[in-house]
């Protein structure tokens, strides 16, 4: 009835650390809901004004000032909020009194929300359940990236799955984002200490920061990050998932903080906190926040990755993933999103049932979906599964495949895990091409070393498929100049990437599918296993699409100082038998 009340007329939500990095991302989400009235509250009046001032919405704001570590309830019977949501934290580090607003919200029939990530203060929220229910009032923590989205992401993965053995999840923040005091005083209260893990099905302890995954971090069809160091962080996350999926045998989460060299300091201030040579880091949280919002080198896109491992409806092994990118500009809007579609629920006349706890089961995935497409976010999920005889692209693009046109879908079609030589399947496909190369004597040397085709306008072109356990061994005749390659998907520091080997040297192709053409840019490359700086790497345009119902190419290569290398673009629309040269159906036919 409350509720009811509530979405009839207006809806009071006030917003503690209101103007705040995270809080200030909470009110403009909140500013699309014209029947909300939003209170911007902090310590500093003339900070809400100033924010409040500084915003177009739909809802209208309420700048006030208000320090939840004073008289909270004093403010509470002030300004009569239906709603509460703290946003301020850090939640580490609360005190004696911890859950003091809640405390306040209750006997006032407010209903309260947070966006705390700290596993003591959202694992402990439940005491006040039954209160919340006799006041007939919702008490839900945790409303950040860490649990409800990881929460929502693992249920999203999971529904079929027989069994789920295990989780891990990984933030990597953009260097370019901003990076609130209350998040760094957070990781320097508990980095160094112990942190309670499920290492093969049993309780451990593991140390915040000291313990590591290395980790790509790639939505299917995007350009994926590079590959980031995560460390394990204490999160709400460790405990409430166990309790959800006890059959888990091992779960963890960590955060990649950026740029590397800074994560690689608080890796040894960690360790030195471990060994009790520093007592802890919270003398060096202002330093570190002031380092850390400096420190702003590396790309600008931030990501996430949320990774379930089980068995699937026959038993058989499945691992999927999903995953995140988002621009240094947005990546700080995640953790307000949780709280953002409660709200906007309650405004719309539905609610969550009274109690107080853990906001685990709240959110669905859809919900986070409806702000990521706003914010031009991107998800999207890879699977594997043993026995899959899913093909090489369609497995290193995940979902991203089905993106593709049909033409190169078919091209790129299935492959045979047989172990059986005899039975590798093999497929060739014929068109026509048209080559043009570098002018120079070391362009021309470099061509000749690979075996690339000389330049011709037009040129009858072949390519032969040898599919293998995953592995295609590409060989290209462009009328009688062959040279060949070999394809697979990247493990260990080239996860998510395409790799094509040439001889010594490897590639990691990045596999980006733009408005149905796949693009596939170097993210990385060695030789004898020696890795090489990429700002040596070829010069790459290399792109697949679909045009008058063929399969067409463009590559593009060239090398810093020497220049163009080649370039041979065409198409391909005859399939061959593997064994001779007579005509198979065309594309248009084969569907």
């Amino acid at each position: 009835a409350q509720v009811q009340q509530m979405s009839a007329s207006r809806t009071r939500v006030l917003v503690l650390g209101g103007y705040g990095v995270f809080g200030g991302r909470l009110v403009e989400l909140l500013g699309e809901c014209e029947r909300l009235d939003v209170i911007v509250a902090g310590r500093s009046r003339d900070k809400a004004d100033q924010f409040c001032a500084s915003l177009t919405t739909d809802c209208r704001l309420e700048p006030a000032a208000v320090d939840r570590d004073g008289d909270i309830g004093g403010a509470l019977d002030a300004l009569a909020p239906d709603i509460l949501i703290d946003a301020s934290g850090p939640f580490q580090a609360y005190g004696e009194r911890p859950y003091h607003v809640v405390e306040a919200a209750l006997p006032r029939g407010i209903h309260y929300l947070d966006l705390a990530d700290s596993a003591a203060f959202v694992c402990g929220i439940s005491r006040f359940d039954r209160a919340a229910k006799a006041a007939g009032v919702f008490v839900l923590s945790g409303l950040s990236t860490c649990p409800a989205l990881t929460a929502a992401a693992v249920h999203e993965l999971s529904p079929d799955l027989a069994s789920v053995d295990s989780i891990a999840a990984g933030i990597a923040p953009s260097p370019a984002a901003d990076v609130g005091a209350s998040v760094i005083r957070a990781v320097a209260s508990y980095a160094g200490q112990a942190v309670s893990v499920i290492v093969d099905g049993e309780p451990a302890r593991r140390h915040a920061l000291m313990d590591h995954r290395d980790v790509t971090v790639g939505v299917p069809g995007e350009l994926p990050l590079y590959r980031r160091r995560f460390s394990l962080v204490d999160v709400p996350d460790l405990e409430l998932l166990r309790d959800v999926y006890p059959g888990a045998s091992d779960i963890w989460v960590g955060a990649a903080i950026a740029p590397p060299t800074l994560h690689r300091v608080l890796n040894t201030m960690a360790a030195l906190a471990r060994w009790r040579l520093l007592p802890s880091l919270l003398p060096f949280a202002a330093l570190m926040h002031r380092i850390s919002n400096r420190l702003a080198w590396g790309e600008h896109r931030g990501g996430m990755f949320v990774t379930v491992t089980g068995r699937g409806p026959s038993s058989e092994s499945v691992q999927r993933s999903w995953q995140l990118t988002a621009n240094g500009a947005r990546g700080p809007y995640i953790p307000a999103i949780a709280a953002a579609a409660v709200v906007r629920r309650v405004s719309a006349g539905e609610s969550p049932a009274a109690g107080a706890r853990p906001a685990t089961r709240e959110i669905s995935m859809k919900d986070f979906n409806r702000y990521f497409a706003s914010l031009g976010i991107r998800t999207g999920v890879r699977e594997q599964a043993s026995g899959s005889k899913a093909s090489l692209y369609q497995r290193v693009l995940g979902d991203a495949w089905f993106q593709l046109p049909e033409t190169l879908r078919t091209l790129h079609g299935e492959f045979s895990t047989t172990p059986d030589p005899a039975e590798v399947p093999t497929t060739k496909w014929r068109g026509r091409a048209r080559v043009t190369r570098g002018g120079g004597v070391l362009a021309k040397l470099v061509c000749s070393v690979f075996g690339f085709p000389p330049a011709s306008d037009d040129v009858d072109v072949t390519v032969e498929f040898q599919r293998k356990q995953g592995r295609e061994t590409w060989v290209r005749d462009f009328a009688g100049s062959r040279f060949s390659s070999v394809q697979y998907a990247g493990r260990g520091a080239y996860e998510g990437l395409l790799c094509e080997r040439f001889g010594p040297f490897r590639f990691g192709l990045g596999t980006v599918v733009e408005e149905g053409v796949l693009h596939l840019p170097i993210r990385r490359w060695d030789c004898l296993g020696l890795r090489l700086p990429l700002w040596l790497a070829p010069g790459s345009n290399t792109r697949e699409f679909e045009s008058d119902g063929r399969f067409r190419f463009r590559v593009d290569l060239s090398l810093p100082v020497i220049g163009p290398l080649v370039c041979y673009d065409g198409y391909f629309d005859e399939e061959l038998s593997a064994s001779t040269t007579d005509r198979a159906p065309n594309f248009a036919r084969a569907r």
